[in-house]
């Protein structure tokens, strides 16, 4: 078993002097934090209480510039797909908790944050700076978020590669964001943290050991963790994931030779038992690791298409069968080298998968949620083009369907006329009609401020987060369209 004792050297060299730096900077108080001893081990528990004044995204820029633009930027704050989930409305509390990456004061400075959203006040409190990243920038060590089944709010924070490590926090109180304990501290990598009643975590995540290998970790109480286990070992890979009861889901792709430019094909995969055991869409037994390209989880084979695959979301139908929401592209750069550009779904019907367009979209990184809602099937994406035409994400709108995916129409623009892009639209587990959706906005092709929102269960109405937050609630701003 693995413990939060055990910390590999590289990431209590990187923990210390990140502190002794904050705490020559004034950003963290010994006596009220508690230090750390040469092995990493806390000897005092580490509580993040601070607030900051608003709702700030992190805006960020991969720097990998073609002719029409950067492979990805702009308002980043509720990136990546691969952070599941980032949001949870929970009818106890009648709120709908969530995390972002923020800019500390609206610059590129990422601070881990958590809040919510009271339904019953309508209002959002001043948010918590959950982890500070101590002058990263870097929207890949964006948090995600987990309730377990006595109320207390998880909040698993990013690491990246073996050079940044991940950590884990836990509030103080039930269904509260006003101060978080931290529980442990490890690589990990894309987090993304389910809660089983009377089981604990199956923890999903990223580890780049021979490439970004897929693994799994067990805990009962988020601070003592099993050994690792890989799922997944094709020289690369990224998945999205969704649990329903004590079933879990994932589907992903691969990255041929270990190049996330070529990641292509499609896969699935689950679990009913903790990971012990799993098994494809179809029931087949799996053996762990999955190595083989052309093995059974494989869904569908991409890359003798020359297509590239980027997952968004993974669902359930009514019937309990996957559904996979996922953009493909003729290439990786943005602009119309990439063209046709679809988001797609892919459906399992109990015998075998099916196919289908949503629509048209501009860049491979328009990231969209899918819902389903009984006979209906509703994908909210920012899949229009916005006002940054070639660049990261666009217009919200809805596309809806009543065949099971079949086919898709039109239902609604959600956003138009925007002076920023608006980005990875995300879907709240359990979500709430009047916060069903989650994003952010941004500039794509320059440093901007990034807004976030979210928008009620039609679509009709769409709400800004108070980026300047004077007392200690504010109600959400109403946008005008």
């Amino acid at each position: 078993m693995r413990t939060n004792h055990y910390v590999p050297s590289v990431f209590a060299l990187i923990t210390a002097l990140a502190c002794l730096a904050a705490t020559s900077a004034g950003l963290i108080n010994p006596a009220a934090h508690g230090a750390a001893s040469e092995e990493g081990v806390e000897r005092h528990p580490i509580i993040a209480a601070e607030k900051d004044d608003g709702y700030r995204g992190i805006w960020f820029t991969l720097g990998q510039f073609r002719e029409h633009g950067d492979k990805y930027s702009g308002g980043l704050g509720t990136y990546t797909a691969n952070h599941v989930p980032i949001a949870i409305y929970s009818p106890e509390a009648e709120r709908t908790f969530f995390v972002y990456g923020a800019g500390r004061g609206g610059k590129r400075y990422l601070l881990c944050m958590a809040s919510y959203y009271d339904h019953r006040k309508g209002v959002v409190p001043r948010p918590t700076i959950v982890h500070d990243k101590q002058g990263i920038d870097d929207p890949h060590d964006n948090p995600s978020i987990a309730i377990d089944e006595h109320g207390h709010i998880w909040v698993f924070i990013s690491g990246r590669g073996r050079s940044r490590p991940g950590f884990v926090y836990r509030s103080t109180e039930p269904y509260s964001t006003d101060a978080f304990e931290r529980t442990y501290q490890g690589e990990f990598t894309y987090p993304q943290p389910w809660w089983v009643e009377g089981k604990g975590f199956l923890h999903l995540n990223t580890k780049y050991t021979r490439g970004r290998e897929l693994y799994f970790e067990r805990s009962e109480d988020g601070r003592t963790w099993s050994e690792p286990v890989k799922l997944a070992g094709m020289r690369g890979h990224y998945q999205v994931s969704n649990q329903f009861g004590e079933r879990i889901i994932t589907s992903f792709m691969m990255h041929p030779g270990g190049n996330v430019d070529r990641r292509t094909n499609l896969y699935y995969a689950e679990t009913r038992d903790m990971g012990r055991t799993w098994h494809t869409a179809g029931g087949k037994p799996l053996e762990l690791p999955l190595e083989d390209p052309l093995g059974p989880a494989l869904v569908r084979h991409y890359e003798a298409e020359g297509r590239l695959v980027y997952i968004n979301d993974a669902q359930l139908d009514a019937d309990g069968h996957p559904v996979i929401l996922y953009v493909t592209s003729a290439r990786y750069e943005p602009g119309p080298p990439g063209e046709p550009r679809y988001q797609t779904v892919a459906r399992w019907d109990g015998r075998q998968w099916h196919f289908s367009e949503v629509t048209r979209t501009t860049h491979n990184y328009d990231v969209g949620s899918i819902y389903i809602e009984g006979d209906t099937w509703r994908v909210f994406a920012p899949a229009e083009p916005g006002p940054q035409r070639w660049g990261t994400g666009g217009e919200v709108a809805i596309w809806r369907s009543t065949d099971r995916g079949e086919t898709w129409t039109k239902q609604r623009d959600v956003t138009r006329g925007s002076e920023r892009n608006h980005s990875y639209v995300r879907r709240p587990v359990n979500a709430h009609a009047d916060f069903y959706a989650f994003w952010a906005d941004g500039n794509a092709d320059e440093l901007s401020p990034s807004y976030l929102y979210f928008t009620n269960r039609d679509g009709s109405e769409v709400w800004r987060l108070p980026y300047d937050l004077e007392g200690d609630f504010a109600r959400p701003e109403p946008v005008k369209r």
